[in-house]
């Protein structure tokens, strides 16, 4: 989230204005409403306007080239998918404005509270089969144009994740004064996981996946937050979706949602020589979510940490203890990481 104080507001408004002037939308009477924003710089504006469905604007901290804007390429590759996004209604570049389709307020996460079971678990399954989709056509798209093709999670970068966590949650959020035998126990320990998720299947990720990017739109899910997609393991936006910080998904429920991932996988495949699964092949598939769930949810913790010290943004504090829940279970689950739960309980009562 955003603070809106970050910025004048008369520079703000300037800027809207004359966006708003030159699409003659200022001749309408609009009302302008802030909005809160995400974890990046970006702010967002409501545009009411009379008789009229409204928009919203993403302004950027400066001018923009548009054509080159990662989130309008992304966008366009969902688009061919084809994929539920938000429209792209106009833009200005000297001004640094996005105009997009207003999908509302209502996130996955929050209508969750007031969804029946029997619609909770649709809304799962939605989104369960929009990953499927991304992944199966995504792989038939793929072409230089795109953006999410040229950049990928490799070794290095989710070493790079893993240690953002030590860094901003470990180390600076929760104050841990870790010796050079546990770094270098640590490292050994980030290398293993870096190295198994990097050499697994490729395919489009979405990048943050999870229940605050999901947007309920006229009865549909919409995909938003997208610009940061890449090539990743084929785990990578299940995992984000069915490990979210931001909402408890029971066992059960879990092992539901992934058995009908495969499931779509397996019918999609039907015809071709793919391998149409099996028991040990579930067991698998399992076994390499949670791989990626735990490093999912290390770097959230990492995000959280960031976000509360450096940005002074503490909205995310109350996310801390069900993504450790989570890192927890995933440590517990598997003998092989026995040393590195021993290496982090040393420092978070929560992993013990």
């Amino acid at each position: 989230m955003t603070r809106q104080s970050e910025r004048p507001v008369a520079v703000i408004d300037e800027r809207i204005g004359r966006y708003l002037h030159a699409s003659g939308l200022a001749e309408r009477g609009p009302k302008v409403v802030p909005l809160s924003g995400d974890a990046s710089d970006r702010r967002y504006f409501r545009i009411l306007i009379p008789e009229a469905e409204s928009i919203v604007l993403a302004l950027h901290t400066g001018p923009i080239e548009f054509a080159s804007l990662p989130f309008a390429n992304v966008a366009e590759l969902l688009r061919a998918v084809p994929l539920p996004v938000p429209a792209i209604l106009g833009h200005s570049d000297a001004n640094g404005v996005v105009a997009l389709q207003d999908l509302g307020d209502v996130t996955l996460q929050a209508h969750l509270g007031a969804a029946s079971p029997t619609e909770h678990e649709g809304l799962y399954r939605e989104a369960v089969a929009l990953v499927e989709l991304l992944q199966r056509r995504g792989a038939q798209l793929t072409s230089d144009r795109f953006v999410p093709y040229a950049v990928a999670f490799d070794s290095d970068k989710l070493t790079w994740e893993l240690n953002f966590f030590l860094k901003h949650f470990l180390e600076g959020y929760r104050g841990a004064a870790l010796t050079s035998a546990e770094r270098g126990a640590i490292a050994e320990e980030w290398a293993g996981i870096a190295n198994e998720l990097s050499s697994e299947p490729r395919v489009v990720c979405h990048r943050d996946y999870h229940s605050r990017n999901l947007m309920l739109h006229r009865g549909r899910l919409y995909i938003i937050d997208f610009q940061d997609a890449r090539l990743g393991p084929d785990t990578y936006d299940l995992a984000s979706l069915l490990r979210d910080s931001y909402v408890d998904i029971g066992d059960r429920d879990l092992d539901d949602l992934i058995a009908y991932f495969l499931a779509l996988q397996r019918d999609a495949s039907m015809g071709t020589t793919k391998p149409q699964g099996s028991d040990a092949g579930a067991q698998e598939f399992r076994r390499r979510f949670d791989l990626m769930a735990l490093q999912r949810n290390l770097k959230a913790l990492g995000t959280f940490g960031y976000q509360t010290l450096t940005r002074a943004n503490t909205v995310y504090i109350q996310y801390i203890p069900r993504t450790l829940r989570y890192t927890r279970a995933s440590l517990e689950k598997y003998p092989r990481f026995g040393r590195l739960r021993e290496l982090l309980s040393a420092h978070l009562q929560e992993l013990r």
